[in-house]
């Protein structure tokens, strides 16, 4: 592998742990210790410290013969997205769908088993809980929630449904794997996620994907509103269209600066 020799600036061991990583993919999902070494061009012995410290550290798990990624290294993007200032970047769309719809708009990011919110236009409190950027909730009863773990890949997605951890929040919060597993094929093929009261009761949402130049679920964008102000027939019809013109100009705007 590259950089075999290491000078006074060079952390090889951070290079080696990074290509390890590397080597896991959606045609790889699942690696053995040899096939890891053989990859990345270690030795077993190396390539086993680096695999052992990665599952200490939450980033790999092993059934004892096959290791594979867990949803922790998307922490590691999550630290990317988080500099990209998408408030900045993203704060015109949203004032625009803000005054559009009027109604609240946010944008939150995945960093499981959370989403975290990045921006918000808010129009009113309607939510009995704070929300600002950094502020975090459950992935599996949000709309964007939905749409961002429709972006992981199906080996991501077994992860995050065999670890999830629910509480029936409201009546129609979705608890069941089998269920949300069938909500985020949904949001998957339909390209928004609508949810109705499943995380607060009174609050519906609809969100869409942002994507990256690879076509990659980065980001989601979402409209909420109060059910005694809107049906799910409305938000689709009315709403819905808004929510994803701005999305798809958010999208633009952040592939035009070069960060995805």
């Amino acid at each position: 592998m590259a950089g075999e020799a290491s000078s006074g600036t060079f952390l090889q061991g951070l290079e080696r742990g990074l290509a390890v990583i590397r080597a896991f993919s959606a045609q790889a999902p699942s690696l053995t210790l040899s096939e890891v070494a053989r990859d990345v061009g270690l030795t077993p012995a190396t390539a086993r410290r680096i695999l052992l410290t990665l599952e200490q550290l939450g980033y790999v798990r092993t059934d004892g013969r096959q290791f594979s990624l867990t949803p922790r290294v998307l922490a590691l993007g999550w630290a990317y997205l988080s500099s990209l200032d998408l408030g900045e970047l993203a704060g015109p769309y949203m004032e625009e769908l803000s005054a559009a719809t009027r109604e609240s708009c946010s944008i939150a990011t995945l960093d499981l088993p959370d989403i975290v919110y990045v921006a918000r236009v808010p129009t009113s409190r309607i939510m009995t809980v704070a929300l600002g950027v950094g502020a975090r909730l459950p992935a599996y009863p949000t709309s964007m929630g939905r749409v961002l773990l429709a972006g992981l890949s199906s080996s991501e997605l077994d992860v995050y449904l065999a670890n999830m951890q629910t509480e029936q929040l409201t009546p129609r919060t979705v608890t069941s794997a089998s269920l949300l597993r069938a909500a985020v094929d949904q949001a998957r093929a339909d390209g928004y996620a609508l949810v109705d009261q499943e995380l607060e009761l009174g609050l519906r949402s609809l969100a869409a994907p942002i994507y990256n130049s690879r076509g990659r679920v980065v980001a989601a964008l979402n409209v909420s509103a109060h059910a005694s102000r809107s049906t799910p027939e409305s938000l689709c019809e009315e709403v819905l269209p808004h929510v994803l013109c701005a999305a798809d100009h958010i999208t633009t705007a952040l592939k035009h600066r070069g960060h995805l």
